[in-house]
């Protein structure tokens, strides 16, 4: 993947992860460019395969493509950034992220975006009144 495909990805973003909305001045660590679909799975490096990923969502999604939703206990498949948009699937309270589908739910298990941490940083950038 080249350089101008990574910096199209960020910006495309504004810089902040696609999965758990953490912008990246709030990560010490930078973001990754992530595939939707693992090129284990036939995953390619063009633009409409690739998110911008905080290190937390990307180690837990890793090769995933599905979970399994908490509440139906049905296999779905995960929140993909570039056919889906996220408002139809999550909404934010306090800090949380909460799935309102199945795929939100799923998602939201899978990458572990209620963690501690990252609930505590969302809170954080919410109340210095900063967009997420």
């Amino acid at each position: 993947m080249d350089a101008s495909t990574r910096e199209f990805v960020r910006r495309r973003a504004a810089g902040r992860c696609e999965y758990c909305l953490l912008p990246q001045e709030s990560s010490e660590l930078t973001h990754h460019i992530e595939h939707i679909v693992a090129r284990q799975h036939g995953g390619r490096d063009d633009a409409d395969n690739l998110a911008l990923a905080c290190h937390r969502c990307n180690l837990h999604k890793g090769p995933n493509l599905t979970a399994i939703d908490p509440v139906t206990r049905e296999v779905v498949g995960l929140f993909h950034p570039r056919s889906s948009a996220w408002a139809d699937h999550f909404v934010l309270e306090d800090g949380r992220i909460i799935g309102i589908t199945a795929v939100g739910r799923a998602t939201v298990q899978l990458l572990a975006m209620n963690d501690a941490r990252r609930v505590e940083l969302r809170t954080q950038i919410r109340s210095l009144g900063s967009q997420l």
